[in-house]
């Protein structure tokens, strides 16, 4: 009895060993039944099908693939390169806020079309690296001490801007102060209807640029210095399922999907884009411009005449490059008019 128990103990002792050598990675698990599959070293879970569908997509997409050659953050860069190709919404030395930056394609194409000069300030909710050149802050821009942190960021015209930039820009500004000739100041025998017309255009032009000196230093005295204010914030879907699943658990993954229901697409948009709005309206200077993404639905021809109140133009785009598929769209507000009462803007009517 005593040798048949012993070779019994050494039948187990031996599958045990055997099981160790063959199957490590396993141990740990059966030693706790709860540890997590992505815990135990070695463990690879398998793609969803949405994730291979999504990998499918990207490897047939032209933009994505230009995008990854180009060395641009995202292809949503095609889609701001697009629209500002068509509307020219920067200009050398403008200040510009891009919102929901992450992860920085757009943020890199502003940098490049606003330099020598400019400043490209993103702020996103979650972490990203930020674009070179481009400065960046993390919160939610919801959040009324979120928002009062980046205007008070963007007020001084100074931080978020190379060295050595603003003073040749104010140089710039300098030139455009030329009080012209008077009549009197030309010869009288050398007066000529061509003459009087040069003059006559050039105090027109002398009174133009003492009208924008004026507004300039109004917008500045309140607050309004941004040059363009966009907007490509998406709203996240809430997290209900497995907290390891790769393609819900990264945040980024869940801004950058839609949740799979128009409506609530549609309305969380509206209330970033009206949060934008209400942004630009404190802080983009008089002939500034706007862009903000928005998923169709039945509220954007309201925010859509919002913008038409603030702004000479308002322009509705699709972009070639943004998916057919896609709900998504854009509207390009461009040259803000000046004095215009908010509640006009912003108000219930």
């Amino acid at each position: 009895m005593l040798a048949r128990a012993a070779n019994k103990l050494l039948l187990a002792s031996t599958r045990c060993d055997l099981f160790t050598v063959c199957r490590p990675a396993l141990v740990p698990a059966i030693q706790n039944k709860y540890t997590s599959p992505c815990a135990i070293e070695g463990y690879r879970p398998a793609s969803s099908s949405s994730s291979a569908r999504w990998k499918t997509r990207q490897a047939n997409d032209s933009y994505a693939r230009d995008a990854k050659v180009a060395g641009l953050k995202s292809r949503a860069a095609f889609k701001l390169l697009e629209v500002n190709a068509k509307y020219r919404l920067f200009r050398p030395g403008d200040t510009v806020v891009d919102l929901g930056y992450a992860p920085g394609s757009w943020s890199q194409v502003a940098f490049n079309r606003t330099s020598p000069g400019g400043r490209v300030i993103g702020i996103d909710v979650i972490p990203a690296q930020p674009p070179r050149g481009v400065s960046t802050l993390q919160g939610d821009f919801l959040s009324p001490a979120i928002r009062a942190e980046l205007r008070n960021f963007v007020s001084d015209p100074e931080r978020g801007r190379a060295r050595g930039t603003n003073a040749a820009l104010s140089r710039l500004e300098d030139d455009d102060g030329d009080e012209g000739i008077t009549e009197e100041e030309l010869d009288e025998d050398g007066k000529s209807v061509v003459e009087l017309g040069k003059a006559g255009a050039m105090r027109s032009t002398t009174t133009k640029a003492a009208a924008v000196s004026s507004q300039k230093a109004l917008d500045l005295a309140e607050g309004r210095v941004v040059n363009v204010v966009l907007s490509d914030m998406c709203e996240p879907w809430p997290l209900v399922t497995s907290t390891w699943v790769k393609s819900v658990s990264n945040p980024w993954r869940r801004m950058m999907n839609t949740s799979g229901m128009a409506f609530r697409d549609h309305a969380g948009s509206m209330d970033l884009c009206l949060a934008a709005l209400e942004f630009a309206y404190d802080t983009l200077a008089t002939s500034g411009n706007f862009l903000c993404k928005f998923y169709q639905g039945a509220e954007d021809q309201a925010l859509e005449a919002r913008l038409k109140k603030l702004f000479e133009k308002v322009y509705r785009i699709k972009p070639d490059s943004s998916r057919k598929e896609s709900k998504e769209a854009y509207l390009v507000g461009l040259r803000r008019k000046p004095s215009v009462p908010r509640d006009d803007v912003l108000g219930d009517g």
